[in-house]
């Protein structure tokens, strides 16, 4: 660049900033003297401020006409500067365009700030000079664009269709968000292209201009591979105070879920160590995992911290302290935050409102957010998200349907909810139980005894000692009759929260302990035989952990099931699932003896269950998938192995898993491959979206049709037509009607591991 180019620039830029610093130190000379407006001097002249400050009256206003005589004088100057001068310095700069003209737009940047900064200078001090300066500088602004408007042309390629719509868009909308003048965009075509061409890619390059390679391919080709471990000390300073504040009470969730992680680290070691012995796969490349969870964010206003200590729901912490503690023990490079500023500046978001990208490729291979952090991620990274939505995966309790999660169809059928429409693949949700096949079950780790531990568990045992499962008093109301019941023949413990002095509404007969640590909790269960569910919370993980340590836990029937149509809790939650218990995971998949379902209205079921349970001795019982091997187990495949970025995703489960199963009429996929006692697998209906699918199960189409809907691929019993699948979002698990068979993809599962196949390790 010409050192020709380059002078006049910097002289001009050293000018204007002179201007500035100099009116900004005047207005903080006359506030450090005075500390108040004029008009409240002269109001008040023996006000408190100045007798404070040890001035007179007369010292004080004299002052103050000092410094505004001063303004007056620098106003003055200034009126006196030749803009048509500096216009002609401009003029000269056409040369070196690439790096000059990026530092104008820069500095204009600054410009506009200024102008705006000079808005909030007092009238009575500032008013005429704010008026000259913001001439000047809209001269300049004007001067700049204009004369740039005519150097660069808007193409028409129709290999960039939108470029002429968002050329117009930018041309009156660049002001409207302070991102654009901050990657440079000033108004003039030019400026506008080479932010069009190089930030959003809607039209084609400039000519001459450098485009700046993707390394992000061969950035990972070059990463190490992952190597468990066992040293947790490093992911305890991530959970800890260093990245947080203690704003909304967020200790309480930090130090919840930093004890789990050290009570449950020698469970760890071990789940490491049965491992590497299996030798389960080769090791995966180390990822960079960002952890945001939301619902803990500053922007989610702080409700599940507060509740943290009073008795308010600990699923979602348990959850997603097992989630880190697997990541960082799998050997990944992993990041959490919980404050969105922080996460602006981790991933590049440019300052405004969020229309523009963020700066660069986005640094993390995987992100592990919920709900809440899926809408504040998307609210800082602009066109950016769109782009890398990809790579996030969702924790979800609840789950999310297809139907539920394909924006224009939701909203065309009436699938449409406050949490749904991220047109995200599927299996991006991973829940909390393996209840909705169409998503990824990621789960959590449940209590677990050596054989040692587990003799000795069920000597110390009391035979007709029972728990209540519901640590806030509302959860207890209208449950008297089925309570009562249980204790006419067992003594009934709880663990209720209750503000100091006040008395929870719970039975007289009940022994309340009050809110109790989770070691305490524990040890509670382990004496006891019974743990008692209420019907409220849902499928949390509390039964299992008292399963775990020997319980058997009795729980209410719902009958007819909860769902979205019939329930509080479940409206506006993206799922039609119906729930035929408290917990369903419990009732159908563990069962008797450890679990009983009653009518809770039933005085005498409940009574003869509860003599049944009282003859029976159960042993601690864990889930293999709800170990802490089970857990490293299935997190490590689905990083190894769940691509969604790719289109179409790599076949995985292997096609050789795939089972085709043709459904009855109104049974939906799920329910068609559990009649075999297999599992819906939704990746695979990429490979059986075709006519030879119907013929493989002697299926003859009269006719097929491409359409678009959640109950497809199925054959019309009516018509004899096969339907097929035209929108890859929409390949679902669940749905059904009475005029579809439908046709569903079903796969074997290890034993005690739904979420993989059988024989694929």
């Amino acid at each position: 660049m010409s050192s020709k180019a380059i002078f006049p620039r910097v002289s001009r830029m050293c000018l204007f900033t002179g201007i500035v610093l100099s009116c900004f130190l005047l207005l903080l000379q006359t506030f450090w003297v005075l500390q108040s407006p004029k008009s409240q001097m002269l109001q008040n002249p023996k006000s408190q401020l100045l007798q404070k400050n040890g001035l007179s009256d007369e010292m004080a206003v004299q002052r103050l006409k000092v410094a505004i005589h001063k303004l007056e004088v620098l106003a003055t100057k200034m009126q006196s500067f030749n803009v048509t001068d500096i216009l002609k310095k401009l003029d000269k700069l056409e040369s070196s365009f690439d790096k000059v003209q990026q530092m104008e737009s820069q500095w204009l940047n600054v410009m506009q700030l200024m102008t705006k900064d000079l808005q909030h200078l007092p009238k009575t001090v500032g008013g005429r000079t704010q008026g000259k300066v913001n001439t000047a500088l809209n001269q300049l602004l004007h001067h700049r664009a204009s004369k740039r408007t005519s150097h660069c042309e808007v193409p028409n390629d129709p290999a960039f269709p939108y470029c002429r719509g968002k050329v117009e868009f930018l041309r009156a909308s660049w002001q409207s968000d302070p991102c654009y003048a901050f990657y440079g965009v000033e108004g003039s075509d030019c400026s506008i292209l080479r932010y069009l061409s190089e930030t959003e890619y809607f039209c084609p390059p400039l000519p001459g201009r450098n485009l700046t390679e993707n390394v992000e391919a061969d950035r990972k080709n070059k990463t190490p591979k992952a190597s468990l471990t066992t040293d947790l000390s490093s992911l305890l300073e991530l959970i800890g105070t260093k990245n947080n504040k203690d704003q909304y009470n967020q200790m309480s969730a930090e130090s919840f879920m930093s004890a789990r992680i050290q009570r449950l680290s020698a469970r760890w070691t071990k789940a490491v160590k049965r491992l590497q012995q299996k030798n389960a796969g080769s090791p995966t490349h180390e990822r960079k995992i960002l952890v945001y969870p939301g619902v803990l964010s500053d922007k989610a206003g702080g409700g599940l911290q507060a509740m943290v200590g009073k008795g308010g729901p600990l699923g979602e912490l348990v959850q997603w302290a097992d989630i880190m503690a697997a990541l960082h023990i799998l050997g990944h490079h992993v990041t959490i935050r919980y404050f969105l500023s922080e996460l602006q500046r981790l991933i590049g978001s440019p300052p405004g409102k969020g229309s523009c990208p963020i700066q660069g490729p986005f640094p993390f291979d995987i992100v592990y957010t919920d709900y809440h952090g899926l809408a504040q991620l998307q609210s800082i990274m602009g066109p950016s998200f769109k782009e890398y939505k990809c790579r996030f995966h969702v924790i979800d309790s609840f789950g999310t349907e297809p139907a539920y999660n394909h924006r224009e169809y939701a909203n065309k059928h009436g699938f449409q909810t406050i949490w749904g429409s991220w047109n995200l693949r599927p299996q991006q949700y991973m829940t909390m139980f393996p209840h909705t096949p169409d998503n990824s079950f990621m789960g959590f780790v449940s209590e677990e005894l050596e054989e040692s531990q587990r003799q000795v568990v069920q000597a110390e045992k009391v035979n007709t000692m029972a728990v209540v499962y519901g640590k806030q008093d509302f959860m207890w109301q209208g449950k008297e009759q089925y309570l009562d019941a249980i204790a006419r023949l067992m003594e009934i413990h709880g663990t209720v929260y209750h503000e100091a002095g006040k008395k929870p509404q719970i039975p007289n007969f009940i022994i309340n302990h009050g809110l109790l640590s989770q070691n305490e909790v524990l040890k509670l269960l382990r004496k006891a035989k019974l743990f008692i569910g209420l019907g409220f919370p849902y499928e949390g993980p509390a039964p299992l952990e008292a399963i775990a340590l020997g319980c058997v836990f009795i729980q209410p029937r719902f009958k007819p099931a909860h769902s979205s149509l019939n329930t509080d809790f479940y409206k506006g939650k993206p799922t039609s699932r119906e729930v035929t218990s408290q917990h369903p995971y419990a009732e159908h998949h563990i069962g008797k003896p450890y679990v009983w379902t009653v009518d809770s209205n039933n005085v005498t079921e409940i009574a003869e269950a509860v003599k049944k349970i009282l003859q029976t001795k159960v042993r601690p019982y864990t889930p293999y998938e709800y170990s802490c091997e089970g857990m490293l187990e299935r997190v490590r495949a689905y990083i190894t192995h769940q691509d969604f970025c790719s289109d179409p995703p790599p076949t995985w489960p292997p096609l050789s898993t795939l089972i085709r199963k043709l459904g009855y009429p109104n049974d939906s996929c799920i329910r068609t491959c559990q009649r075999h006692n297999m599992i819906c697998e939704p990746a695979l209906f990429y490979q059986m979206n075709t006519v030879q699918a119907f013929n493989s199960l002697g299926i003859p189409c009269e006719k097929t049709l491409m359409e678009g809907t959640h109950l497809l691929p199925a054959f019309h019993i009516n018509t004899h037509h096969c339907h097929l699948q035209k929108d890859d979002l929409l390949f679902s698990c669940a749905g059904s009607e009475m005029r579809y068979r439908r046709l569903c993809p079903c796969r074997k599962f290890q034993e005690g591991q739904t979420a993989l196949c059988e024989g694929c390790f």
